[in-house]
Parts: structure tokens; sequence; C-alpha cells
């Protein structure tokens, strides 16, 4: 397949880019182009103007803000995977963007992007309910900072407003105490994920969970974050039946799709699997707070 004929613009300044956003109809952005060159061969998506925003090198960065980590939206996915800031301080993204797809991707492929695109199998949109992330977007009107879970609307879409850019996302840093833990589940490697669960969890000193988080995709229409499990499981002390009576719970939250890859029942069989294996190695992970 081709795409339709567009027109292209190389944006040297994000006010420029915006400028085009806000002032030409049917626009889209481009960066690493991962996601959007297949759906602009696939025809899915029909712009008339593509707006290359890859040269802005501002949103390009990896920083520590207090007690957070500031990723800029450009910021490419092998760079992501290799900064020192974000295995020290974000090692369950670490550890989950070793599954991210192939190298070439990797080498292209832009944090924001992913987000912006919010396919339910991709690892990010899942890494940033996980995290409680916050992700910066600006226009030529306003800024605004949305929490993560207020973000993605549905499969491939977000509330981002067509005249939009997202700029950056920033990580709460995960604590030295907490355990983290992320397992994926594809046909090949570099594949997209059929499952993924990430978990984070708090040991108190008397045994107890604390603060346990659980994320999951490829299980419905967008990433999950599974607040009711949470609740179920903190403050509880740990034990292998209670773990097995919240697996069993999941078939009454879960309804995953079926598609050419999987059954709904496998989908939900692997989330499971994965939740066990995770939950148990985050949980030995995690030390008593001092």
């Amino acid at each position: 397949m081709k795409p339709v004929p567009f027109n292209y613009l190389c944006a040297y300044s994000l006010g420029e880019a915006l400028h085009h956003l806000r002032n030409s109809e049917d626009t889209k952005v481009i960066a690493g182009g991962q996601s959007l060159m297949p759906m602009l061969n696939f025809r899915v998506v029909q712009p008339s103007l593509l707006v290359d925003i890859s040269k802005l090198v501002e949103l390009d960065f990896i920083r520590q803000e207090s007690d957070e980590i500031s990723i800029g939206a450009l910021t490419r996915h092998s760079t992501v995977a290799n900064s020192e800031l974000v295995k020290k301080d974000l090692p369950v993204m670490h550890e989950a963007l070793k599954h991210v797809a192939h190298l070439a991707i990797r080498n292209r492929g832009t944090i924001g992007g992913s987000l912006s695109h919010a396919d339910p199998a991709a690892e990010y949109p899942m890494l940033s309910l996980l995290l409680d992330a916050k992700i910066y977007c600006e226009s030529l009107d306003e800024k605004r900072v949305i929490p993560a879970k207020e973000f993605f609307a549905g499969s491939l879409s977000t509330v981002l407003a067509e005249d939009e850019i997202l700029t950056q996302i920033r990580f709460p840093k995960i604590g030295s105490n907490t355990g983290w833990a992320f397992e994926e589940f594809a046909q090949r490697d570099g594949d997209f994920a059929l499952v993924a669960v990430g978990i984070l969890v708090d040991k108190s000193a008397d045994g107890q969970i604390e603060n346990v988080r659980i994320g999951m995709m490829g299980v419905g229409e967008t990433a999950l974050r599974l607040n009711s499990l949470e609740a179920t499981l903190n403050r509880q002390p740990y034990s292998d039946g209670l773990l097995e009576e919240v697996i069993r719970g999941l078939s009454v939250l879960l309804s995953p799709n079926a598609d050419l890859h999987a059954s709904s029942e496998y989908r939900l069989y692997l989330a499971g699997q994965l939740l066990k294996r995770t939950f148990k190695a985050a949980w030995n992970m995690a030390s008593t707070k001092k």
C-alpha cells in the first residue's frame, strides 16, 4: 500500500509546529514515524499535511526533577533503555524496554510517539499508568498536565486535542525498598505482547502488602491499571492462597479480545500466570522499610 499524497513541513521550533497544527486542516505530527508510517501506508489515516518535529532537540532529554524523572517526548526508546537514571530510579521501565520491538524501531521510535499512538499492546502506556506518570502537553493557547490515568481514551485514542503536542512525561522515582517486576509474553522476540504485567509493591514491618500497583496490557482496549485488585491485596499478609484467590478473580475484571494471535481465554490464562510470577518476584525483592 501507498499513502495518499500529502504535504510535508519540517518544524524547527515548537511554536512553528503548533502554529501549523492550529492553522492547517487534517494535520498529523511525525517524529520517529514507527507507528504513523504503517497507518499512512494502509491509509488508516490520510492527512493533508505532515509536520515533522524530529528537529526539536529541546524535546529530547532525560533529567532528574527532584523526586521525578522527566523524559522529553522526542527521546528515542534506545536512549531511555540505556539511561543510567532510568536504570537506577525507574528499574521496571528499564526491564520493560528490553521487550520493545526490534533494534531499528528502538533507535527511531520515541516515547512521545508511543504514548500519543496509545496502542494497547505497547509498553509505554502501561508503564505510564503503573508509575502514575504526568503527561505534559502544549497548544498555542495553553499548557496542560494530564495524569496518565486520564490520558488514554480507547484503543489508539487519547485526550490530546488536534492542536496539541505531547512535550514531556514525568515519572515518580521508585523507592529503594519497593519491589518491582515486569514480564511479557509474545509469540516471537520483538512481536507485540499478547499479555504483559508490571508490579510495584512495598512490604510493611509486619509482612503486610502495601502500596501495590498492578499494570497490564494486551487484555483490553487500553493498557490497564487494576485498582480493584490493588485494593484487595493492600494491607493483607502475603500468602500463596491470597494470590491464587486474586488470580481466580481476574475473569470478572478482564474480557480480553480474541484475534488471530490468541483467544480471549488464552489471554486471560496468560494474565493470571504472569500476575502470579511477577507478584512473587516483586514481593521477594521488596525490603522492609526502616
